[in-house]
């Protein structure tokens, strides 16, 4: 966090000036697949979605997990840009993006091939490729 109250060469700094504070939030780990979909909760959560657009009260009436934290991994999904929302009415309503949770899908995907990849090689290929 920063604060600038003025006060520098050529710059006001009396009592009735303003007060800027500004944030810095740094991402400590990049989402990527295994961290979105790695929680049970935001599995449901795709799941359910998956049968079609609901609202945040909709649900947490079908989780485990209270309304506030299902909020917060509605929050995380919608940063990734696996969920969209739009305002209707006083709601709020949720529902995948396809294309982004496609991408995720191609992510894991391709680690298992290539994991299933050097298993299938044997332990020995794997010694040759090595050194």
């Amino acid at each position: 966090m920063s604060i600038d109250a003025g006060g520098a060469a050529g710059r006001p700094g009396g009592p009735g000036d303003a007060l800027v504070l500004t944030y810095v939030f740094v991402v400590a780990y990049p989402l990527d697949a295994w961290a979105l979909l790695g929680d049970a909760s935001r599995r449901g959560i795709i799941e359910r979605l998956s049968l079609g657009p609901c609202t945040v009260t909709e649900l947490a009436a079908e989780m485990p997990i209270s309304r506030p934290a299902v909020s917060q991994h509605l929050k995380v999904l919608k940063d990734a840009g696996i969920v969209d929302d739009f305002q209707t009415g006083r709601h709020r309503v949720y529902s995948i993006d396809a294309q982004r949770l496609d991408r995720y899908r191609r992510q894991l995907e391709q680690f298992w091939a290539g994991a299933l990849g050097n298993l299938a090689a044997g332990p020995h290929e794997q010694e040759r490729g090595a050194g």
